[in-house]
């Protein structure tokens, strides 16, 4: 695992290329299926891809030997230094190698050093796997503080606290 695990490349790309494009489809898939209501891109906080791209923000998408299998994206308030996680997905035949871990850690980073304090995210109550990641990275859940209507609860973590 270990071995497959540090072969796995993760880069900023453009959230219009072939590889971001199907880890994203895949992501609304699996939300699709997942959600108790399913799930409508277009009724949820957008994260378009000029939101995904520098200055905005970013995408960044995880490479294993050629095929994509994950991805996470930053929305960049610059105004109010507060940066979003959105689009945060796994691919099921590699979960359990840190990936996703991987990916939050990276998308901490990126934040920070792009001067924002605070890091968001939002979670749906099926997702819990992904809950669980956010608690153990140091997320704390908060009150609302967006009209998500996917989400049953809030995490935020300050940047300036290792």
């Amino acid at each position: 695992m270990e071995r497959i695990a540090s072969q796995v490349r993760v880069e900023i790309i453009d959230p219009r290329d072939i590889d971001a494009r199907y880890c994203l489809r895949s992501y609304f898939e699996e939300l699709g299926h997942r959600f108790d209501t399913g799930f409508d891109p277009a009724q949820s906080i957008s994260a378009s891809d000029e939101e995904m791209t520098l200055p905005n923000g970013l995408l960044l998408v995880a490479n294993l030997l050629g095929a994509a299998v994950g991805c996470g994206a930053l929305k960049l308030h610059i105004d109010t230094q507060i940066a979003e996680v959105k689009r945060m997905w796994v691919a099921s035949d590699v979960r359990g190698l840190g990936l996703g871990r991987r990916l939050l850690e990276r998308l901490s980073a990126e934040a920070a050093s792009r001067g924002m304090v605070i890091l968001r995210l939002e979670t749906n109550r099926s997702l819990s796997e992904a809950k669980h990641l956010y608690e153990r990275a140091g997320f704390v859940e908060v009150e609302p503080f967006n009209n998500e209507p996917y989400a049953h609860h809030w995490f935020q973590k300050d940047l300036r606290h290792k």
